[in-house]
């Protein structure tokens, strides 16, 4: 998933022009750390249901998984401004990798142990990680280059970050997923000592990836280290005649686009957690192949991103907001109440009409705050808490409704009509206090 916080107006470089060749290598450095931090949420989806069966875990507790990380951006945003203000760019990111990476690394006493509480305290140090990186790096690609790229250049280095949307899953599924699963009637009936055998043999299968991702995060941050990264340092800024953090909420706008910005990370992190079990049931195909359909809905989703910036510049940015929850949420119906390969063309399409929905929300909710502009920015930021919350809320319906995966579909429908109203009212502006 590509869930990074938008980065507040790039500072302007002080100083002498520096040369594009400079530039180059620090850029080159910051667009891995995109992609490595979109791996990382992408392979959440794959996770999943699959500590749910190395784990022996229901629905609700599988969702546990995006919590941890979730959570992890919450409690974080604001200790991850402070470490890049007071350390700046270079060493932050430094930080955020080494933090990425001893989260992946203890997956492998986790796997040994098969001790879930394990999984989930490595993913929390990753969601630090990840925090810690997303706040130094989003800024830090606007500012290498000449402040007129800036735009150009963010949306350069997040291509990389849907790429790994498509990348991810596809790795997931060729290492992690082993594609055997036995009913649990099936692992009643195993001898104890097979059934242990097999569960920790599932549970091994994330060594191996998660130490090849800890030390290229590694590797990567030693060329960091080394690097003569250029000094960018922030020019002298205005002072702000904006209102307190909860004052800042006066806008009606912005309110319900925290709100719509809740629900919208919550429906994607619902429709990703819970796809390859979605596939399984809905569509009946197996847990490998389901894991290439995966790989699909990051594709779809990286087109969607093209085409919706594309049909933006023809279209009022509420409009298209509106027209693409109206199909989410018939898609929505299709994969609860459809089935077979409708199930996964529904999948699919969700992950397309979604594309734009972050970028739209929060642009919407930050238009005409003025001095307000950057508490509002820290309020959307912090809604993303959204996906910690809502996919635990579908996997306790869909153990409710005795491990029915498709009903659970229903938790996003009911997030893209909220959106859907952010699109056709919430977004309108008090002109009163502009």
């Amino acid at each position: 998933m590509a869930l990074a916080p938008a980065p507040t107006p790039p500072p302007v470089a002080t100083g002498s022009p520096a040369s594009a060749r400079t530039y180059l290598l620090p850029f080159i450095l910051v667009v891995g750390v995109f992609f490595l931090w979109g791996m990382a949420h992408s392979l959440d989806s794959i996770l999943i249901p699959h500590l749910q069966k190395a784990c022996q875990l229901n629905n609700r507790q599988s969702t546990l998984v995006d919590t941890a990380v979730f959570l992890a951006y919450f409690l974080m945003a604001i200790p991850a401004g402070m470490l890049l203000k007071r350390l700046g760019y270079k060493t932050t990111i430094i930080l955020g990798l080494l933090a990425f990476a001893g989260g992946a690394f203890l997956f492998i006493p986790a796997a040994d142990a098969r001790s879930y509480g394990m999984f989930l305290t490595a993913l929390f140090i990753i969601g630090c990680g990840l925090t810690t990186l997303e706040t130094a790096a989003n800024p830090y690609a606007a500012v290498l280059g000449p402040p007129e790229g800036s735009t150009s250049r963010l949306n350069l280095a997040a291509s990389f970050n849907g790429l790994a949307v498509f990348v991810a899953p596809i790795i997931g599924a060729n290492m992690i997923l082993s594609g055997t699963e036995y009913s649990k009637a099936q692992l009643a009936a195993m001898p104890t000592a097979e059934r242990i055998a097999y569960l920790n043999h599932e549970a091994a299968a994330v060594k191996l990836p998660y130490l090849v991702l800890g030390a290229v995060l590694v590797a990567v941050a030693v060329l960091f280290f080394f690097s003569k990264l250029p000094e960018v340092k922030a020019a002298e800024a205005e002072p702000s005649q904006g209102g307190g953090f909860f004052a800042v909420l006066k806008h009606r706008h912005l309110t319900w686009a925290v709100v719509a910005q809740f629900f919208y990370v919550g429906a994607q992190v619902c429709v990703t957690s819970f796809f390859i079990r979605m596939a399984k049931q809905g569509a009946g195909v197996d847990e490998k192949t389901a894991g290439y359909y995966l790989a699909v809905y990051g594709l779809l989703f990286m087109i969607g991103r093209f085409a919706g910036t594309a049909l933006l510049k023809y279209v009022a940015s509420h409009r298209l907001l509106s027209i693409y929850a109206v199909i989410a949420v018939a898609l929505c119906a299709v994969a609860v109440f459809g089935d077979g390969a409708y199930v996964i063309y529904a999948l699919g399409g969700i992950g397309f009409f979604m594309s734009i929905m972050f970028p739209t929300i929060f642009a919407l909710g930050i238009a005409g705050l003025g001095d307000d502009t950057k508490p509002g920015s820290s309020w959307l930021v912090m809604s993303i808490v959204g996906g910690a919350i809502l996919p635990y809320l579908m996997g306790t319906l869909i153990d409710m409704r005795g491990d029915n995966i498709q009903i659970g579909y229903l938790i996003p429908l009911g997030c893209f009509l909220v959106i859907l109203l952010f699109g056709q009212y919430g977004y309108r502006i008090n002109k009163k206090l502009v």
